[in-house]
């Protein structure tokens, strides 16, 4: 979790980057923005730190050699002496620019910062923080005039929607950084540009990791391949994603044997969910272990993906939130399938 309350700015540099492929230019600044007024730092620290309130952690890469990522090296030579921020940002501005190839990705505002005592996971320490805003929202101006008032617009950056951002942590260092990660705009394949291209992260194997994939795989196993291999009701795949949902929940240890126990159930199922395991994280590339502290905010997430619904024809929709004992499946004489449900009182 961050933690903003105590953290300040301690330097600030702004360059505007635009779309290469588009022919729009890099306009670099040559000095670093002086903020006096202490409002305005205020404002900009929100603006900045607010919108990163997910425990999700990445770490910059690279396939051949770490130092080989451009991010990760400027971003060192910030944090071994703060006096280089200015110069780095131009070389991150530059970096930026030439991974702005998409046709869609809007031109913007590009911010370097360098924020002191910031807290990340009960750890005090300097973070860099890269931004840009993309998208310009308009405001209006009441002023008086004369024995009345006068409206004016103008375009302006909303302090509550950052586009994109990255803050990088000074700490685990060998292993890429701490690094949080958010993109409010893109969601199709101009994205790649931000977390991919021009940061070339991945994420951090943590309880988060492990939460997030072994949730995700037990949901595409139980709606996907569960029904291939054996024969199963939509009440009783709505039972085992609630049981999974449940055991994420009421637990603050993951264990597989326990989990695929309390969960699956049957031996022969069991079987089918391991080997389909092996062939999710070959295909995903990912490695999720047996054993880990289950996150708490990984599963909160998780559980809203997924939906304990059976939907029938276009009539119907049963919620079930648990007890698979209360829901019976049958076909009566006129060969029309049908639910019995039993309660005790209506809610």
């Amino acid at each position: 979790m961050i933690d903003h309350i105590e953290c300040n700015i301690d330097g600030v540099n702004i360059h505007d980057v635009g779309n290469r492929v588009n022919e729009e230019t890099l306009r670099l600044s040559r000095s670093n923005v002086n903020i006096a007024d202490a409002l305005i730092r205020e404002l900009l620290v929100k603006y900045f730190l607010s919108p990163f309130k997910s425990d999700e952690y990445f770490n910059f890469y690279h396939d051949s050699d770490l130092s080989l990522n451009e991010v990760f090296v400027y971003a060192s030579k910030i944090f071994d002496n703060p006096k280089n921020l200015f110069e780095q940002s131009v070389n991150l501005a530059k970096h930026l620019y030439e991974q702005s190839i998409h046709p869609k990705i809007k031109g913007g505002e590009f911010y370097t910062v360098y924020f002191k005592d910031c807290i990340v996971d009960g750890i005090t320490t300097d973070a860099v923080g890269l931004f840009k805003s993309e998208n310009k929202d308009t405001f209006l101006k009441v002023f008086p005039s004369g024995d009345g008032f006068e409206i004016e617009s103008e375009k302006g950056v909303n302090i509550n929607k950052l586009d994109k951002g990255c803050l990088i942590f000074n700490i685990e260092k060998e292993n890429g950084y701490l690094v949080s990660v958010v993109d409010n705009t893109n969601r199709g394949a101009e994205a790649q540009y931000w977390i991919d291209n021009f940061l070339h992260v991945r994420p951090r194997k943590d309880e988060y990791y492990h939460t997030q994939h072994l949730m995700s795989l037990c949901k595409n196993f139980v709606t996907k391949e569960l029904p291939q291999q054996f024969e199963v009701s939509k009440a009783d795949q709505v039972d085992i994603l609630n049981k999974s949902v449940q055991f994420f929940k009421e637990n603050e240890h993951f264990q597989m044997d326990d989990f695929t126990k309390f969960v699956i159930g049957q031996a022969n199922m069991i079987d089918s969910f391991n080997e389909y395991r092996t062939d999710f994280q070959r295909e995903r590339e990912i490695d999720i272990s047996d054993n880990f502290v289950i996150s708490e905010s990984a599963v909160k997430k998780q559980a809203r993906a997924i939906k304990s619904i059976i939907k029938l024809d276009k009539n119907f929709h049963i919620y079930v939130h648990g007890n698979r004992d209360l829901i019976e499946q049958g076909v009566d004489e006129h060969g029309r399938k049908f639910y019995k449900i039993y309660y005790n009182e209506e809610a």
